[in-house]
């Protein structure tokens, strides 16, 4: 019986779950539509300001904005602030939120866009909002204690977020040091190699400058016994001459 209980609570899950994501599938289908029926509007429109401006230019009239395309610019402010809005109640559904730079959609969570790399800026939670309204607002006795218990639920709501805010601001700022320091250590690594090269070089040096040094001071003493070898010979030679001049 357990079992088909449990079955039975993750089937209901599971059909909330989807019917809350088709639910946001339909309205967001329905606002695309309505935003493309306004943009529509608005091409229409500037047909019309196209067609006003040519036709000025044909009679060699000059144009004024104010006068002649005041009620079309008016209108297509408001359509835009009309398509606008829906845009916003797609991202919202979406859990998103638009960059103001390069109008890309984003998480709502992201500090910095992760395509143009702008910092975003915070936006004051739903949660916030509605306990806001709920306490202004006036409800019966009966409700009071309904409306305490959703009103603590928000105030934890809002702590969860605020706490996890920290959490990834401080793994953000612990990140940036990380890297930092791993900056810092490639640096004294370079160093340090770049020491330990140049003390192997005056090494190398040393050691190259005693071999040269050495192999000089050894030509040098062959050079010397040779030419103590030749003078040997030549007064020996000499002796030999005189001896044979005595005779």
């Amino acid at each position: 019986m357990e079992f088909f209980d449990k079955l039975g609570k993750k089937a209901s899950e599971a059909y909330k779950i989807t019917a809350d994501k088709t639910g946001k599938i339909a309205k967001e289908t329905k606002l695309k539509l309505k935003i493309n029926e306004l943009k529509s509007q608005v091409s229409e429109i500037y047909e019309e300001i196209g067609k006003k401006v040519y036709e000025k230019h044909v009679r060699e009239e000059n144009i004024s904005i104010k006068q002649d395309l005041e009620s079309e610019c008016t209108r297509i402010d408001v359509l835009s602030d009309e398509i606008e809005e829906l845009l916003q109640q797609c991202l919202n559904l979406k859990d998103k939120k638009q960059c103001p730079k390069c109008y890309k959609e984003i998480d709502k969570e992201d500090k910095f866009c992760p395509n143009c790399g702008e910092k975003q800026t915070n936006e004051q939670p739903k949660e916030i909002e509605i306990l806001e309204k709920l306490e202004k607002s006036e409800v019966k006795k009966e409700n009071q204690n309904e409306k305490r218990i959703v009103e603590e639920e928000l105030k934890d709501d809002i702590k969860e977020k605020e706490d996890k805010e920290k959490d990834n601001d401080s793994n953000i700022k612990n990140d940036g040091m990380k890297q930092d320091n791993d900056e810092i250590s490639k640096t004294e690594n370079r160093d340090n190699a770049n020491e330990d090269d140049n003390e192997e070089a005056m090494e190398n040096l040393e050691k190259t400058i005693t071999i040269e040094s050495n192999v000089n001071l050894e030509e040098n003493e062959k050079e010397d016994r040779k030419q103590d070898k030749e003078n040997t010979e030549n007064n020996e030679n000499y002796e030999y001459d005189e001896e044979e001049d005595e005779q």
